[in-house]
């Protein structure tokens, strides 16, 4: 375990109240869910689901929407070799036309804890109930509250940057590197321009499409 991961009185560390509860109460093995994702117009959601042994605190670590790109891969390595197992599930665009935003974000979440290498006794989830039974709790700003759940939102959100990576290569002229998918300016003129790309998620840019352009634009391609 890295000098940055470590075992302390935590007692009075908010951020760890919803697992110390359920350790105190038996359950060692308190798994953390989030997704990365799910608000983008194109690509996969992915989820991830992280296990900390009983006590472990990771310096640095809140909701990684509120961390650089170079901390949360930092961070990345450090929850890695930290947890006492961690796992991914990737939902893509496809299905997610296909069952819905909503429905393949927990399916997605369903999918990392199923990838877990040990079983979770109890799962504390960001805003989702998910479909396995598996005792959980649904925690509302879960990401900002649950340092499971905020090591979770850092794995989910580091591996679907690095997909992003690669759907930059494939399609430089929607600036995916830049925008990760998500609805900025520069995306959605090249969305005006070009027409969505094999990835994009219909039911996302259909509508979005027809309000910003009289276009008509190929939308089964």
């Amino acid at each position: 375990m890295k000098d940055c991961a470590k075992e302390r009185d935590i007692s009075a560390n908010h951020s760890l109240d919803h697992e110390m509860k359920l350790w105190r109460e038996g359950l060692k093995k308190v798994a953390g869910i989030d997704e990365a994702g799910r608000g983008s117009l194109l690509g996969s959601v992915v989820a991830a689901a992280v296990i900390l042994p009983q006590g472990t605190f990771i310096d640095g670590v809140r909701d990684s929407k509120t961390l650089s790109a170079k901390k949360r891969e930092a961070l990345y390595e450090v929850i890695v070799d930290a947890s006492l197992a961690w796992g991914i599930g990737v939902v893509d665009e496809a299905m997610i036309d296909k069952i819905n935003i909503k429905q393949a974000t927990r399916l997605a979440m369903r999918l990392a804890v199923k990838d877990l290498s040990v079983r979770a006794d109890h799962l504390l989830v960001d805003a989702e109930t998910i479909p396995i039974a598996i005792p959980q709790t649904k925690l509302i700003h879960g990401d900002a509250i649950s340092h499971s759940i905020s090591c979770a939102s850092i794995i989910a959100k580091v591996t679907r940057d690095r997909m992003c990576m690669l759907w930059h290569d494939k399609f430089p002229e929607y600036g995916i590197a830049r925008n990760k998918g998500y609805c900025t300016r520069e995306h959605l003129e090249a969305l005006l321009a070009h027409g969505p790309c094999p990835i994009h998620r219909k039911s996302f840019t259909r509508k979005l499409l027809m309000k910003h352009s009289n276009l008509t634009l190929d939308l089964d391609m």
